[in-house]
């Protein structure tokens, strides 16, 4: 399958909601390998449809080989635990540049398959902070926004500065 573009921070459509997978066809698997392969290629352990312009909610995650891939269309978070833990994030987005966000450390979400079946699961740990993200990611809401304005400002101005 091949590798997509990813699309690069500031880009706007980092920043705008995808719409809902209505079709689980060929077309969808496609695209999953797609994102699998992109992922890879980056590296990263999670990537989102919208991380290569393509405005529909569909993750995809793989934590470790031992683990394997998992694909996520329409997930959608149903409980978050009291109890946060601190990881450092980042985005295939924004290579290279991260920070620490606390995020509940365990949830609960619902999701369908390539197949359109539906699921619901919990997750703790590094599994609930990379489906949180990129959730956060499918809602438009780049992982940056999750930092305090001045540390926001700080990776901006050290990004730009990179690209320069």
């Amino acid at each position: 399958m091949p590798v997509r573009p990813i699309i690069r921070f500031p880009d706007p459509l980092l920043k705008t909601a995808c719409a809902p997978v209505a079709a689980f066809d060929d077309d969808l698997r496609r695209l999953a390998n797609d994102l699998l392969d992109t992922m890879h290629a980056a590296p990263g352990v999670g990537i989102t449809a919208a991380h290569i312009g393509v405005l529909q909610r569909i993750t995809v995650i793989e934590l470790s080989r031992e683990d394997g891939v998992h694909t996520y269309v329409n997930p959608e978070i149903t409980w978050f635990s009291d109890e946060t833990m601190r990881h450092m994030e980042g985005s295939v987005s924004m290579p290279g540049f991260t920070d620490e966000i606390a995020r509940p450390k365990a949830i609960r979400f619902r999701y369908q398959d390539l197949d359109g079946r539906a699921h619901e699961t919990e997750a703790e740990g590094f599994l609930a902070i990379c489906i949180q993200h990129e959730v956060d990611q499918l809602d438009g809401l780049f992982w940056l926004q999750r930092l305090s304005k001045l540390k926001r400002d700080r990776l901006v101005k050290k990004w730009e500065k990179a690209k320069a």
